[in-house]
């Protein structure tokens, strides 16, 4: 396991658990949260976080960019001019090339708006950004953005800080099938166990966000997210046994006294 690494355009990371930088109740217990989970990629949403305004507090005060990768996103944004207006303030700010695309529909189910999404897709792949792009759970789409140039492919398992779980795995393991490209599932996990099915379905990471932020205990459930994550690695690395309709007995049948 200890070669098995999440590789996004050819940058290497040993833990496939990615953590969001929101909802926390400050910046301290987000970075403590951080650093338990293990994540090695945080979320930063440009439109809402800190890191420009000395004035304030800094996330980089807190979360170090020079131990952890920062990914600018598009929280906020819900059309393809927001968001390439964020991404292209964040490469200013930052140098930032490796991003999160996120264009969303509505303001109620905050569902990904995939024709801006793959449009925005296709212009920021051409000005040299790394796409990483939350989208639905379609497959034709998801191999759409894939051919857009994205760099890895994030559908949702459910409604943003739904905390419902994966809704759909078939679709999710179609896409699996159909695309070379990292797939991270994105948005709706609410325990650390909904991240264990999204590796054992041959994910290649997941992103949380509010699961661990908004949990009684966050410390403790920022593990719990990163020792699932192991887990279900391992377990879809290890080669899951067929699934029969009958018993079939443990011990050996030959032989019995």
């Amino acid at each position: 396991m200890a070669h098995d690494k999440l590789v996004v355009s050819k940058k290497k990371f040993n833990s496939r658990l990615i953590v969001g930088t929101g909802k926390y109740r400050n910046m301290s217990e987000c970075a403590k949260a951080i650093e338990i989970s293990g994540a090695e990629i945080v979320t930063v949403a440009v439109r809402r976080v800190n890191i420009t305004d000395k004035k304030k507090p800094l996330l980089m005060d807190f979360i170090n960019p020079k131990k952890i990768t920062y990914l600018p996103n598009t929280a906020g944004c819900f059309n393809s001019q927001e968001a390439l207006r964020t991404l292209r303030l964040a490469r200013e700010i930052g140098g930032w090339k490796l991003v999160k695309l996120e264009v969303l529909g509505d303001k109620k189910n905050l569902f990904p708006e995939m024709i801006e999404t793959l449009n925005s897709t296709e212009i920021l792949t051409k000005e040299g950004f790394e796409v990483m792009v939350y989208c639905n759970d379609d497959p034709l789409m998801a191999k759409r953005l894939e051919n857009a140039g994205a760099v890895a492919i994030m559908p949702l398992a459910a409604p943003i800080g739904s905390g419902l779980g994966i809704l759909n795995n078939i679709n999710i393991q179609i896409i699996r099938k159909q695309t070379k490209l990292p797939l991270i599932i994105d948005a709706g996990l609410g325990q650390a166990s909904d991240a264990t099915i999204a590796m054992e379905l041959g994910c290649d990471g997941v992103l949380v966000n509010t699961a661990i932020a908004k949990a009684k205990k966050p410390f403790v459930m920022a593990e719990a997210f990163k020792n699932a994550v192991i887990a279900g690695r391992q377990s879809y690395l290890s080669g899951r046994i067929e699934k029969k309709l009958m018993g079939n007995p443990s011990s050996p049948t030959k032989g019995i006294i």
